[in-house]
């Protein structure tokens, strides 16, 4: 009876964890939002019948879905499940591609209500992302340009200018104003819809860092744009990817918690992100995409990884050929002299035969001259 109770107990506790260990693979670590071209179609539109299961993507299979929109061929490790799951994101036609794309991670930004409603993410196809594998997106050097948008203003190297800040209070319809005779300890002032405003005040590091951190990706974008104008001048145009990285919510929350203030820095995220995204469209004509990922955990590095592959050059594969053996030596000495020899040869046969011809008698030729047919 006791082996009996203590199998059952044994049995009870590996159900017991393999729920738990279900339930956290399961346990959703963000969401991707696809958003489509202004002017083009270039995902499904989804229907509200699709069932939850479609609802659901892994990295790799986001990088894939990169690469595809990027006129690449999805890794070839890619399962036909995963496929599928592609082809429920991506319309068919493999000839009507965008070959651009803006990728941004957000890292500590919670799935919310505010994210679908906002003016970016409205339209956009969402999927929850359950896997935590890292997505390592491998691109050739020579078919795709990728710009990086995440390089933040350094407040040391590159300071965050007043003149900077009055021109993306401009750009964002807001204003700012100073306190007093001492730069940066202004207040900026950004409207976003009607009656709400956000007001950040740039005496406190929380407010500035976060104010660095969104101009800074104004700036990069402008920087994407003119090197998109030189490409597009080019006779060979490659496929062009802008990736960006920010982990700035994390110190919202760090600062404010939960509480209404990191809340509207974060529609003014959204909101600096669908500027952005529009000045794009209008550069690219249409012709690109937007895919952003938001990492529930701040405290991870960036999940989604750009790898860029160079062609091997001709002198790097001659250096990396092995040592020939002795026995490889004798072999080509071999043939360099039977090369040499016939060569010669043929060079001495080939005067000789033009010394014959130059000094040969003026005679005729019986056999040539003759009138003589042989039978």
């Amino acid at each position: 009876m006791a082996f009996r109770c203590r199998h059952l107990i044994l049995l009870h506790l590996f159900l017991f964890y393999s729920f738990l260990s279900i339930r956290s693979e399961e346990e959703a670590i963000g969401s991707v939002f696809f958003i489509d071209s202004a002017t083009h179609k270039y995902f499904r539109a989804r229907s509200p019948d699709d069932a939850v299961e479609q609802n659901k993507m892994s990295l790799p299979e986001v990088g894939a879905t990169v690469s595809v929109l990027l006129g690449l061929p999805p890794p070839a490790t890619l399962s036909a499940a995963a496929s599928s799951r592609l082809n429920e994101v991506l319309k068919p036609n493999p000839f009507d591609r965008p070959h651009a794309a803006l990728l941004i991670e957000i890292g500590g930004l919670q799935d919310s209500h505010q994210l679908v409603e906002s003016d970016l993410l409205r339209g956009a196809q969402r999927k929850s992302v359950f896997s935590r594998e890292m997505a390592n997106i491998q691109l050739q050097e020579d078919k795709v340009s990728v710009v990086s948008v995440d390089e933040s203003v350094s407040l040391d190297s590159d300071p965050l200018t007043d003149e900077a800040i009055h021109s993306f209070a401009y750009l964002m319809g807001g204003t700012y104003t100073h306190d007093g005779k001492e730069v940066l300890v202004g207040n900026l002032t950004i409207p976003l819809g009607e009656n709400v405003k956000i007001s950040l005040s740039l005496s406190k590091k929380a407010e500035k860092d976060f104010t660095a951190s969104i101009i800074s990706l104004v700036r990069n974008i402008k920087r994407a744009i003119e090197m998109h104008e030189d490409l597009s001048r080019s006779i060979v145009k490659p496929a062009e990817l802008i990736k960006g990285s920010f982990d700035i919510m994390k110190v919202l929350q760090e600062n404010y918690g939960a509480d209404s203030v990191a809340e509207q820095r974060t529609k003014l995220l959204l909101a600096v992100l669908a500027k952005v995204y529009n000045s794009l469209q209008a550069a690219y004509d249409g012709k690109i995409v937007g895919i952003i990922f938001f990492n529930n955990d701040a405290t991870k590095d960036a999940l989604v990884n750009v790898v860029i592959n160079s062609h091997p050059s001709a002198r790097i594969i001659k250096e990396k050929e092995s040592t020939p053996s002795a026995a490889d030596v004798e072999k080509l000495l071999v043939r360099r002299t039977l090369a040499w020899l016939t060569g010669l040869i043929l060079l001495i046969s080939t005067l000789l035969g033009i010394y014959f011809l130059l000094y040969m008698p003026l005679t005729k030729d019986t056999l040539l001259y003759s009138n003589v047919k042989l039978d």
